[in-house]
């Protein structure tokens, strides 16, 4: 039987990373391509003490279906700490329980966008959110990335000159796939110029929590004042992105539309994740986890910094970064970065084409990503010397 695919998938590729992953599953592979936490970052043993607790105690709680809106305790929890924390939420925003950060990209994109409706991105930016984007028909305009953020300039000149833009799309923190972090200034300016322009901005930070140099930056959503940003948050990267256990906050009357696309796409989230994702964060010290998991991205971090120095420098440029999970390296313009890529995957070693978080596959790339979070401290130092001695070699041709 042919089957015909609808107009709105039928142009959809498989994620590039997640075609690689399947190459980094053989053990023998050096997995610098994944975004995984850490292995000795997850808190195994009080989500275990948690499931056990719950499920002898009041297992109907975990097992019988809930409220679309999600968890309340874990809404009510969210709310309060988003706002002492980080100034996030105000009296005219609510909070949604969604299942991983990625599905507020679904449920805003699809309780907003008409087919060919803009969408302003990052470039580079992360490839499942574009890959969202797209499968809704947006038009995606990409804006440069600078050392501090996004091009202000060309920004400005987007918001002027694209038409039928529902919002910007930024990951202001250890952006994936750069590392880079937005400034203070730039984040006011980004806000200052939604706001002026009457286009929402949607503020993905789910690394946020992982910084381990340098000074915290205000969130985007902290100076909403007009119902402008919308907020996604996770637990993937700092609980376990395989509970899938994510959240919007943002203006009440976007809420209440994402809540209805909800239901009919998987109706709530986990509930036992939710309950574990709340108990974890209000009867254990839940700022003592996140030291923890700063202090181990801190030392894998400096690792890959030192070997980047040894064996990549100077030849192999990279971003600056003080916290996420990714380096982002750019080639000489003498090296072609698919070649470099594949060469680096013959050799056993996986990495990230750039041209995977581009808003046009097809536009010219230098640069790859690296990811220092999954691979252990070993397998980091010999893909790097792997990389680069790859590159010296094609550089030589």
């Amino acid at each position: 039987m042919e089957y015909q695919f609808s107009d709105r998938v039928k142009s959809l590729k498989p994620s590039a990373i997640r075609e690689i992953l399947k190459n980094s599953a053989d053990p023998s592979v050096i997995p610098l391509s994944a975004g995984n936490p850490a292995p000795d970052a997850f808190p195994a043993e009080a989500i275990n003490r948690i499931s056990a607790e719950l499920l002898q105690n009041t297992p109907i709680e975990a097992l019988q279906y809930s409220i679309t809106e999600g968890y309340v305790p874990l809404r009510q929890h969210l709310t309060s700490y988003m706002k002492e924390k980080h100034h996030v939420g105000g009296e005219n925003d609510d909070i949604l329980i969604t299942s991983g950060a990625q599905q507020v990209m679904d449920l805003l994109t699809k309780a907003l966008l008409n087919e060919g409706d803009t969408v302003l991105c990052e470039a580079p930016s992360f490839i499942g959110s574009l890959n969202t984007f797209r499968s809704y028909r947006a038009k995606l305009k990409g804006i440069p990335m600078e050392e501090d953020g996004i091009n202000i300039h060309a920004l400005e000149n987007a918001l002027n000159t694209e038409k039928n833009i529902k919002y910007l799309y930024t990951i202001p923190n250890f952006q994936n796939p750069s590392g880079i972090t937005m400034s203070l200034e730039k984040r006011k300016k980004v806000y200052e110029l939604c706001r002026d322009h009457g286009v929402l901005i949607l503020e993905d930070n789910p690394y946020g929590d992982l910084r381990f140099a340098g000074e915290n930056i205000p969130a985007i959503k902290s100076f909403d004042e007009e119902g402008i940003v919308m907020y996604a948050g996770s637990f993937s990267k700092v609980v376990s992105p395989g509970m899938r256990i994510g959240y919007a906050i943002g203006p009440k009357a976007v809420i209440q539309k994402m809540v209805v696309c909800k239901q009919g796409e998987d109706v709530h989230s986990n509930i036992w994740a939710q309950i574990v994702c709340h108990r974890f964060m209000t009867q254990y010290d839940y700022e003592a986890h996140l030291r923890r998991l700063r202090e181990i991205y801190a030392r894998k971090s400096q690792i890959l910094l030192q070997a980047m120095e040894e064996h990549l420098a100077p030849l192999v440029t990279w971003s600056k970064f003080q916290g996420g999970l990714f380096a982002w390296c750019t080639l000489p313009e003498t090296i072609d970065m698919l070649a470099f890529v594949k060469k680096a995957m013959e050799r056993k070693v996986c990495v990230v084409p750039g041209t995977a978080f581009l808003t046009d596959e097809n536009a010219p790339c230098s640069s790859f990503r690296i990811n220092f979070s999954t691979p252990t401290d070993e397998q980091l130092v010999k893909g790097i010397q792997i990389l680069g001695g790859t590159a010296k070699e094609m550089n030589c041709k």
